[in-house]
């Protein structure tokens, strides 16, 4: 960070709350509108704080990588605006004018890498390359498709809307890992218009064009950062689809007899989406998926020899070895580290989080009964879809990690969708109770609450 971080990200974050308070009577209701600028600000403090405490705790990192790639590309367009322009574009393979800056710049053949680097470079001309307003743009951005997320959780089930909160936006690894100048922040985002777009392109029907519109952006996003949220992502999102729909049939004879149908429509369309995305792909083709993930495990495991790698078990990339090892995967994600084994502050915010999420877990199927539970799961599309792509997602990043210092931020993505799963089915499972002396009619009658959380 430099001395111009310090004039400018005041100004610049006068006018990112002038744009949210111009713009929040739009993409609120009475139930979200008091969430709007609590939320954005914690995006903006995650983002501020995440390069401070790159820059002092850890002394650098992939953030300030970004960054120094920025600078290349932001010095380029000082010099030619044409090369600056082939470089934002990323244009392959590079002409005799790009050279001296592709020379410098060791993430210009990574594409994922450099796909992050492409937006800061875009947003930095607008900010004179300033490090502290590129992580506001990226928080902003982030924001955006997390409020998507949220207003469609809402709209699902608003009489849960005060806990959706704190799913969606409340959680101190979410807010602080997927806020600045990383991949996170981006995937987190888009991940909010993905969800976004399904629901209201493929379930709600209404406002389809925007609805395709930021679900294709929010997919395009994923396939170019991070393919592998978005593998986890659709085979459960089209498995959800296909659950909406069947609910629609009237006949429960029909709709009985169809639901092992559509079951199948949906898995088999996921994986035809998944090997349709990665084929060809050297990192992420579903055909070689088992033997990257073994060498991954193997480099990670090896590579995390402090005190916050963990070890899942032996695992040799194929199937069977997958299905061994995931019920380790998903408790270590989900559910780890927990309080004993933490040894810096950053597995503390961590353990606390999934302290949370065992003690949710536990008395809500303690409360309900586990098979009463998952058959309330089994019966409602949203709960079945959020605790599959998180389930799955949970698979994935377990065993890839090899140490908590990573999966805090590999995992964010399943967070607000478990968490806000729980929450759906804590109120779900509440037992109606006559309210005592006067209430909000509004926060009691779920058809008001319903008109209430409409925000389109």
């Amino acid at each position: 960070m430099e001395l111009k971080d310090l004039f400018l990200t005041p100004l610049y974050l006068g006018i990112f709350y002038g744009i949210a308070f111009a713009v929040r009577k739009r993409f609120t209701n009475p139930l979200t509108r008091k969430y709007f600028i609590p939320a954005l600000s914690l995006k903006f403090l995650g983002a501020i704080g995440l390069g401070l405490i790159y820059q002092f705790y850890y002394g650098g990192g992939d953030t300030f990588n970004y960054y120094f790639h920025t600078k290349v590309v932001y010095s380029a367009f000082s010099d030619s605006f044409s090369t600056g322009l082939k470089l934002l574009m990323g244009q392959h393979p590079p002409e005799a004018d790009m050279l001296r800056y592709t020379g410098q710049m060791y993430w210009y053949d990574a594409p994922t890498e450099y796909a992050v680097i492409q937006v800061a470079s875009f947003f930095a001309l607008f900010c004179f390359d300033t490090y502290t307003v590129i992580a506001l743009f990226f928080a902003f951005t982030s924001f955006c498709g997390v409020w998507a997320m949220y207003i469609t959780f809402v709209r699902l089930y608003p009489t849960a809307y005060k806990k959706l909160a704190i799913a969606v936006f409340f959680l101190p690894s979410v807010f602080f890992w997927g806020s600045g100048l990383m991949k996170d922040s981006l995937c987190l985002g888009a991940l909010g218009w993905a969800f976004y777009g399904f629901y209201h392109a493929l379930i709600l029907k209404k406002n389809i064009p925007t609805a395709v519109v930021l679900g294709a952006l929010g997919a395009y996003i994923l396939l170019s950062v991070k393919v592998y949220i978005l593998l986890s992502f659709l085979p459960a999102a089209l498995l959800w689809v296909f659950n909406e729909n069947n609910q629609r049939i009237k006949s429960a004879a029909l709709r009985m007899l169809l639901k092992p149908l559509f079951l199948l429509l949906g898995a088999g369309a996921g994986y035809l989406g998944a090997t349709g995305l990665t084929a060809g792909d050297e990192k992420y083709d579903v055909e070689k998926i088992g033997e990257r993930t073994k060498i991954n495990h193997e480099y990670l495991t090896s590579y995390a020899t402090s005190g916050s790698a963990y070890n899942i078990g032996e695992f040799d990339g194929s199937l069977s070895s997958t299905l061994k090892v995931a019920p380790q995967a998903i408790v270590v994600s989900i559910f780890r580290p927990f309080l004993f084994e933490v040894r810096n502050p950053v597995m503390l915010l961590s353990a606390l989080e999934a302290t949370l999420f065992i003690w949710l877990t536990v008395s809500l199927f303690y409360r309900t009964g586990l098979f009463k539970g998952l058959s309330l799961i089994a019966g409602t599309p949203i709960l079945l879809f959020s605790f599959l792509f998180a389930i799955v997602f949970a698979i994935g990043v377990g065993i890839n990690s090899g140490n908590f210092g990573t999966l805090v931020r590999y995992k964010i993505p399943l967070m607000p969708f478990y968490l806000g799963a729980l929450y759906i089915m804590q109120a779900k499972s509440q037992k109606k109770v006559r309210p005592q002396g006067p209430v909000r009619p509004q926060l009691n009658n779920p058809r008001k609450l319903g008109r209430l959380a409409t925000t389109e």
